[in-house]
């Protein structure tokens, strides 16, 4: 929708409590072509009876044919139109580890890679090290200073961290570092305006240090740079749905776009478990109007090209579903932010199972179970996911009348 002037005027600050679970990457396609997806070869009977009680359709993240990113896609399921506010990968992964990215300041993301003597990448991921000694490694980093900036610097997870630059003048319109091959070197920061040269001089004087303070440091002896970015000043949740709103999450960046549209991020552990996180969102219920919780393995056993070991994930969110149940909310939405089918290995077009159940406010279809071929038919069609929060709003019965 992102109709936010619309939104403002009829939402109200009393009504029921929402939860919306997203599997990342939960839709899917068959591997043969007479088989099942995974989300319709696991045993879900949750979900299927939420499904029987409840309404189903698709959901399409950005438009028809287009493969979204993680960040675009969850903004589309907050009610953002992902092509009017567009993120930029630094800001997330900042936010997302606790990093502050206020206006002006320019974020990063870095990976650790391993050179040779001659300066050329021969692992862009550093032999993925642990993220314990990713953290050693920003030791050192933190010791590098440029003229007219201050610098924050964090570990994400693993070969990853953020970075922050804060000065006057900056500009994010810099080209990533990273030239994703091996057998070449790491590229110089490049402007891509030229009101972003000084901004490139800066990240330049810091790579250049960099190269010093890593050598010797194999395998993670150097860094590249990708996604640099500025804060985009997201309408907020308390502003736009009158929700005082938390995120319940495991990886930053998700972290990151929760915080940037004004939820509450809730402390987890990077090894919860679907049961750990619904476990959290219990902790929490009665200081929140809407908890957003996000499983984010069913995507990555997608990329893997790994079937049944997204189908296990599934399985696992079905298995402790019951957590959030028994916290009886008004609204629960059960989807995706986008497909990852296994087959693919990767993000695609295809539109997402979406579950809608609020017992007091919505009309059951026929739906029999959860997958993507009951989900063709359903009551809810197949919709911009933009229309998802003010779906929520509405049977969480938080939306006054339009017009007399």
């Amino acid at each position: 929708m992102a109709n936010f002037d619309l939104t403002r005027q009829l939402a109200t600050s009393h009504g029921g409590k929402i939860v919306l679970l997203v599997m990342d990457g939960l839709g899917g396609l068959p591997m043969t072509q007479d088989g099942l997806t995974e989300l319709e070869a696991a045993h879900t009977p949750n979900l299927d009876r939420l499904a029987r009680e409840g309404s189903v359709g698709l959901s399409i993240p950005v438009t028809r044919g287009i493969a979204p990113g993680s960040g675009p896609a969850h903004l589309a399921l907050f009610g953002y139109d992902p092509v009017q506010y567009e993120i930029g990968r630094g800001v997330l992964e900042a936010t997302g580890i606790g990093l502050s990215v206020e206006p002006g300041d320019v974020a990063v993301r870095g990976n650790f890679c391993t050179v040779d003597e001659n300066g050329l990448i021969t692992d862009r991921r550093a032999g993925r090290i642990p993220t314990e000694e990713g953290a050693k490694r920003v030791e050192l980093l933190r010791q590098i200073t440029v003229p007219g900036v201050t610098i924050d610097i964090e570990i994400a997870k693993e070969y990853r961290f953020a970075m922050v630059l804060r000065g006057d003048g900056l500009n994010d319109a810099i080209a990533d570092t990273d030239p994703q091959a091996t057998g070449v070197a790491p590229l110089p920061a490049q402007a891509q305006n030229p009101g972003a040269q000084h901004t490139a001089d800066i990240v330049n004087q810091w790579l250049e240090q960099a190269r010093e303070v890593l050598r010797g440091q194999e395998p993670a002896n150097m860094v590249t740079l990708r996604g640099f970015a500025m804060e985009p000043g997201l309408p907020k949740y308390a502003d736009v749905y009158k929700l005082k709103a938390a995120c319940v999450a495991v990886y930053p960046m998700y972290k990151g776009v929760s915080k940037l549209v004004g939820m509450d991020v809730i402390q987890t552990s990077a090894t919860d478990t679907p049961r750990d996180e619904f476990n959290h969102v219990a902790r929490i219920w009665n200081d929140y109007d809407f908890v957003f919780c996000h499983i984010k393995y069913t995507d990555s056993r997608g990329e893997d090209g790994d079937f049944d070991a997204k189908v296990k994930v599934i399985e696992q969110v079905d298995e402790a579903l019951p957590v959030l149940l028994d916290l009886n909310p008004d609204v629960l939405i059960v989807t995706g932010d986008h497909s990852t089918p296994a087959k693919l290995r990767s993000h695609s077009w295809h539109p997402v199972p979406t579950l809608l159940w609020a017992p007091e406010t919505h009309m059951p279809d026929r739906a029999q179970s959860f997958g993507e071929r009951e989900c063709m038919c359903g009551a809810l069609g197949q919709f911009p996911a933009t229309d998802l929060m003010v779906m929520a709003l509405a049977h969480a019965k938080r939306l006054v009348k339009f017009g007399a």
